[in-house]
């Protein structure tokens, strides 16, 4: 078996970036201990996996990755959720046909790229791609 799993990422403040993740993407903590010599807490967004240190983030580089990407259902709705608690966006939402997506910052600088996409107007190819059911 193999299969990308999961993000892990660095919090300055561990308890804003796991109230964030909650709070505006509904992510539920896994797991909140010890784990490899640091506190680690491993939480669940959807069908994805995030783990966060809690470290400070080490120099001011994001390094080669430029964006985290989230599918979901309902993105005009949940940007309006998310505003009320104060998450700012790039942009609104930007539509190329079937595809839809707007970008925000989670704590630490972390960029996220929140989409849309309607599989039954894609071609086959990348509608597979998309349809990790």
């Amino acid at each position: 078996m193999l299969d990308l799993h999961h993000v892990h990422i660095f919090a300055s403040d561990v308890s804003t970036t796991v109230e964030w993740w909650q709070s505006n993407l509904g992510a539920v903590v896994s797991y909140d201990g010890e784990f490899g010599g640091s506190r680690n807490i491993f939480m669940k967004v959807g069908r994805g996996r995030i783990n966060v240190y809690d470290q400070q983030p080490r120099g001011v580089s994001s390094g080669a990755y430029h964006h985290v990407g989230i599918r979901v259902e309902g993105l005009a709705e949940l940007r309006d959720r998310m505003a009320v608690n104060g998450v700012e966006f790039r942009s609104d939402i930007r539509e190329f046909g079937n595809w839809r997506y707007l970008m925000c910052t989670a704590p630490d600088g972390v960029l996220l790229e929140l989409f849309e996409v309607d599989i039954d107007e894609m071609p086959s190819e990348l509608a597979e791609f998309f349809n990790l059911g």
